[in-house]
């Protein structure tokens, strides 16, 4: 079962609505709706507040400002992740950000919530606030690490000679912008009160994460929170923790003593989740006339909340990729009064990788070389920085299969040489790598009465097909079809993992679950080699197979649901679970990545310089693929969002109020059926055994990394325009096109 192209076993509750997200659930009756109000200031205090207005509108049960609002359990710091701290709201009248929450409506229909949340009249002493990354860039700060806990600096040899002695070099700048995940299901949640407990369904990727902060914030035990997310509408990030409006309308509900749900509008997702910081990032790279680098330098600077400190990793990736033996990293953080930065898919990779391969193709245009030749010159043998062996890198077999494949050898050597009517059309390529994580996870696995297998964890699918794969790894390791196995996912009473979330869930998950079918096998290996009624009875276990719902040895066999029929619960079910990879010896034994290689084409008018994707081709190495198909929309659906950071994704700053202009989909833009064409993804057969049991490796990310890169550096082979500031628009590509003859 494992490695098959199975369809999605969720596929048909989701077509036909049946599967239920977060603000859908109606098991606690008629709910009440709750409205956010949210400051129209940038920096500054509430002068005053007056609600009687709203308090006094058709259906109005509450209007919660910070002055009446419970008191709350502060973030504490000593918690190492933000996503398990408390996320305290309106608790007093400063302001740090537009749109921070001022108050919340709670009403009998959405309609009236909505209408009342009007009527809230604020008044506000502006404060000076910092909104403008360019005029402050200069208070910029090193952190103490960034993110994932990765070092904020690196060093190795000596950079400065290094550099200073290459015969050739590349030093330049690159700007990303603002970006954010907009995942289809809006953050949503329904809070039901129970007693003295509360039924919290809400849209998050770490169940743990979601109650421990939820259960900080009100100052109550974690097991009187339950969390219900069987479905997620996607994450991509931004449900990692939970939000303003799952603690808004927890107090609620407990104060009010009736189920409340809460729900962001779309305009309010760009102010209150946090987004992916701006960065500029400066890069260079030193080389011989053969193409290999001597010196290898990137250095980031990017945006920070002043109170909520998000370190984007985004030189790390650096440090794995080219083999140099001079080289410098560093990050650098400038307070900006702005919401937090917080993890955007492939968090550090995606950006920085953007920066890193849009400057290795400038290496290869001075060396007048081919770059996927230079990347294959500068493949190192182990890890450069850690000094330690690789796990298992397939980068090379990635280039030159993509290259074959993309049909490379036809790429115009010199930039704006290739003309089909009225288009320019370029050639552009990147490598791929991003880190593989792994984190604690546990599974439950236990055997009803008639032979089902059942798998409880507190994992989520977050659309990337979760239930698919524990589905087919449970099937596999118990011999089952595939109907024969029923996953319950997304419940805070099921065993605890890390959740959905830097591509780490499919193999933590599939691991524990692994581990804990060859348990269950033991158990009733023993019970039936040891039970005189059974066929199996004086057997040897260590010739036993299971398949097609039954254990077989030799000549006698016995199907499961009879083994299980005469066992107790106990000597039927068991755990597996996996480890946080900081207390597994191959992590500080080996460095251990996903690898991939892009390559795009490209057309740009030659009067307008619209651009236009022709196509796009990944070749990508993860280890054993868990399934063919859900493994391949993953690391397109990657690609597509790096050609959108590529080419639209830009979210814009009213340097006046910290407000972001373009705060809905129809201005901040990104890719949709017309922009795409056609993406092929192939995927090299792999088995990492250093990374997990199985051999699997997350894809979720990789597809993104490198990916908006290959589609810059087409747009610089067809006209011989090189944008460094992203995204590459019209009015970037437009003074620099050759000049056409009438």
């Amino acid at each position: 079962m494992i490695g098959q192209a199975v369809n999605r076993v969720d596929g048909p509750l989701k077509v036909t609505g049946r599967a239920t997200y977060a603000y859908e659930y109606w098991e606690a009756g008629q709910p009440l709706y709750g409205s956010i109000v949210g400051a129209t200031i940038g920096k500054g205090r509430i002068s005053g507040i007056d609600t009687g207005s709203a308090e006094r509108a058709p259906g109005v049960t509450m209007v919660m400002t910070h002055h009446n609002a419970p008191e709350q359990g502060p973030r504490d710091e000593s918690i190492p992740l933000e996503y398990w701290r408390a996320q305290p709201v309106l608790t007093g009248p400063d302001i740090h950000h537009y749109g921070e929450p001022v108050a919340l409506v709670v009403a009998e229909t959405f309609e009236q919530a909505r209408a009342a949340a009007d009527l809230v009249e604020v008044e506000y002493r502006l404060g000076r606030g910092r909104f403008a990354f360019d005029e402050h860039e200069g208070e910029a700060y090193a952190p103490k690490e960034t993110n994932a806990g990765l070092p904020t600096d690196t060093a190795v040899g000596d950079f400065d000679a290094g550099f200073g002695s290459a015969s050739v070099r590349v030093d330049e700048r690159y700007t990303t912008p603002y970006e954010f995940s907009m995942p289809m299901e809006p953050h949503a949640c329904l809070v039901e009160p129970r007693g003295e407990d509360l039924v919290v369904y809400v849209s998050c990727q770490i169940v743990d994460a979601a109650q421990a902060s939820i259960a900080a914030t009100l100052r109550i035990d974690p097991s009187l929170v339950h969390v219900v997310t069987p479905f997620v509408g996607g994450g991509f990030g931004s449900k990692l923790g939970i939000h303003s409006e799952t603690i808004l309308a927890a107090l609620a509900a407990r104060d009010l003593r009736r189920p409340v749900k809460v729900a962001m509008t779309r305009q309010q997702i760009f102010q209150l989740i946090g987004m992916r910081p701006t960065s500029r990032q400066r890069v260079r790279l030193g080389a011989g006339r053969d193409g290999r680098l001597t010196a290898l330098a990137h250095d980031v600077t990017m945006h920070t909340n002043p109170d909520l400190e998000y370190a984007e990793q985004t030189a790390a990736t650096t440090r794995s990729l080219y083999a140099a033996p001079h080289r410098l990293t560093s990050h650098r953080l400038t307070p900006l009064d702005l919401p937090r930065g917080t993890d955007v898919r492939a968090p550090g990779e995606a950006p920085g990788m953007l920066a890193v391969e849009s400057a290795m193709d400038e290496l290869a245009d001075a060396l007048e070389m081919d770059p996927v030749e230079l990347r294959i010159r500068n493949e190192p043998t182990v890890d450069p920085e850690r000094d330690v062996p690789y796990s298992d890198r397939h980068l090379v077999d990635c280039l030159r299969e993509g290259a074959r494949r993309f049909g490379w050898d036809r790429r115009s050597v010199t930039p704006a040489s290739r003309r089909e009517g009225r288009w320019w059309i370029g050639y552009g390529m990147s490598a791929a790598i991003r880190g593989h994580f792994q984190g604690p996870a546990a599974v439950r696995v236990r055997l009803t009465a008639d032979g089902t297998a059942v798998v409880e964890t507190d994992m989520t699918d977050i659309g990337t097909g979760t239930y698919t794969v524990l589905t087919q790894v449970t099937a596999d390791g118990l011999g089952l079809p595939a109907d024969r196995v029923r996953i319950e996912l997304g419940r805070s009473d099921f065993p605890t993992s890390w959740g959905s979330g830097g591509s780490w869930g499919a193999a933590n998950s599939t691991t524990a679950a692994h581990r804990a079918c060859l348990t269950l096998r033991e158990k009733l290996l023993a019970a039936a080699s040891g039970d005189t009624r059974s066929p199996l009875y004086g057997r040897d276990p260590a010739d036993a197979v299971f398949a097609d719902g039954g254990v077989r040895v030799g000549d006698a066999s016995e199907p499961l649901s009879e083994i299980t029929a005469r066992i107790p619960q106990e000597g039927r079910e068991a755990e597996g679970r996996t480890l946080f990879m900081g207390d597994d010896p191959n992590y500080s034994a080996y460095s251990i990545h996903t690898y991939g290689a892009h390559f795009a084409e490209v057309g740009v008018d030659v009067d307008t310089a619209e651009i236009r994707l022709r196509r796009m081709l990944g070749v990508f190495s993860v280890g054993r693929v868990l399934n063919a198909k859900t493994a391949r929309s993953q690391l397109m659906g990657g690609m597509i969002w790096g050609a959108g950071a590529a080419l639209e994704e830009e979210a814009v700053v009213d340097p006046r109020s910290g407000a972001f202009v373009n705060r809905d989909l129809a201005q901040y833009l990104v890719p949709v059926h017309a922009d795409i064409p056609e993406v092929e993804v192939v995927v090299l057969d792999g088995y990492d055994d250093k990374a997990n049991v199985l051999g699997a490796k997350g894809v979720g990310e990789l597809g993104i990394c490198g990916s908006g890169a290959s589609v810059a550096n087409a747009v610089f082979n067809a006209t011989g325009v090189r944008v460094r500031d992203f995204p590459i628009t019209i009015e970037k590509v437009l003074p620099g096109l050759p000049l056409m003859d009438a």
